[in-house]
């Protein structure tokens, strides 16, 4: 496990907080981990809001972020409620995963293409890229 991944989980500490400044990290506490996450290459410019849930061993790349597609409203206008990523999941470098009204899941083992601009639910063990994200494929390795 590399420096991120440790300040990550224990952030909620301030001073892990603080620590992953110099990275551009923001994964505030109320985010739920599951087991083996990594953040590839650091995880360099990575932002998620807290109502998000990421499974076991999920894979992030640099530049990612993982928030709403209605950020131009208030939550109290707005019909987000989650974003629940699946256990197996990478998400490629630049990436944005922008949930809509209610629950967004990322279905276990998908991948999401680099700068892809994902705005929907998937299946699993699919492949998306493309802006907006269209799925293109299937994952065989799993």
């Amino acid at each position: 496990m590399g420096l991120p991944e440790r300040l990550v989980s224990k952030r909620g500490s301030r001073l892990a907080r603080l620590a992953l400044m110099p990275f551009n990290i923001s994964i505030p506490a109320a985010v739920e981990i599951g087991k083996d996450f990594r953040l590839v290459h650091y995880g360099f410019g990575t932002i998620i809001l807290p109502e998000v849930t990421i499974g076991d061993r999920v894979r992030i790349y640099h530049q990612v972020t993982v928030g709403r597609k209605d950020a131009h409203l208030t939550r109290d206008q707005s019909g987000f409620e989650r974003i629940v990523i699946g256990d197996d999941v990478v998400l490629f470098p630049g990436c944005k995963v922008l949930g809509g009204p209610g629950v967004t899941t990322i279905g276990n083992g998908t991948m999401i293409g680099a700068n892809a601009v994902l705005l929907t639910s998937t299946g699993e063990n699919e492949i998306w890229a493309g802006n907006p994200a269209r799925l293109v494929g299937h994952r065989k390795d799993l």
